[in-house]
């Protein structure tokens, strides 16, 4: 894992994932991809972390992120924090989508904006919303709920609300699969009156995240302009001052002294020289 703050950050509303995800990609950047993929939030993906995991050199696996950018899906850079009175504090991001995206959605992304999934086909062929992708393979998680083509596309519209409140797929399974009635008649109808009447209320705004950038050498908190590179000036010129010494309590020294004071009365007793 990398630093806290830093690592790892999956993008909002991909597709959920399937085994042709990277079939796009020649073998080694595929491979790659789906190693990515598979990381969890905040994991270390730099080149020499990866280079100790996968099969390929430093330079090889350069090569293969800068394509994995080129193709959409991956985006590196720097994210500017609030912090209230008009401070501001920069970090360090790398993006991950699974689902490639245009420079027009990394654009929107930087922004803020979540953009919506394209209403029609891209120029590769059709494909489906994630909300009917998502229905289509509820049967896998609970055989009962299997739907047919027409029920996913009718029910992927009132799934689509959910994805607007920012619910992730794995809360909207739970919803429509645990404590399901047996046996299940109608799974059309039952799963449709789990996502109306379960629609999660309209999300809190959230704070501003409040964090802080730290020398990658000495952990020592600084403003990003003071942080050329991630290192403070003490690192860079090889003058870090050393840690001053904490003061020893008051309690510590009194117990500290009796000692000294039980060893000498000890050794004057048994005419032991002290």
């Amino acid at each position: 894992m990398a630093k806290p703050g830093y690592g790892k950050r999956t993008v909002p509303d991909q597709h959920p994932r399937t085994a042709h995800d990277f079939s796009h990609l020649p073998p080694r950047e595929a491979a790659v991809a789906a190693y990515l993929d598979r990381l969890p939030q905040g994991a270390d993906i730099s080149v020499k972390t990866l280079a100790k995991q996968l099969p390929y050199g430093q330079c090889a696996l350069r090569t293969a992120l800068n394509r994995l950018q080129a193709a959409g899906h991956l985006r590196r850079g720097r994210e500017r924090l609030e912090t209230g009175a008009g401070g501001t504090r920069w970090i360090t991001r790398s993006w991950w989508s699974r689902t490639a995206r245009d420079d027009a959605w990394w654009v929107a992304f930087t922004r803020g904006d979540v953009p919506e999934e394209p209403a029609g086909p891209p120029p590769g062929g059709p494909t489906r919303s994630r909300a009917h992708v998502l229905l289509a393979a509820l049967g896998r998680t609970a055989p009962v709920l299997s739907l047919s083509a027409a029920d996913c596309a009718a029910l992927a519209p009132l799934l689509t609300q959910w994805f607007a409140h920012g619910v992730t797929d794995e809360a909207v399974l739970r919803a429509l699969t645990e404590g399901l009635p047996s046996p299940v008649h109608h799974p059309a109808a039952l799963v449709r009156r789990r996502l109306i009447d379960k629609l999660p209320p309209d999300p809190l705004p959230r704070p501003a995240p409040r964090r802080l950038l730290e020398c990658a050498e000495c952990g020592v908190p600084g403003r990003p302009e003071a942080l050329p590179g991630g290192v403070c000036a003490g690192c860079r010129g090889g003058t870090r001052a050393a840690a001053p010494p904490r003061a020893v309590p008051a309690s510590a020294v009194r117990a500290h002294a009796a000692g000294i004071r039980a060893a000498m009365a000890s050794g004057r007793r048994e005419g032991t020289p002290v």
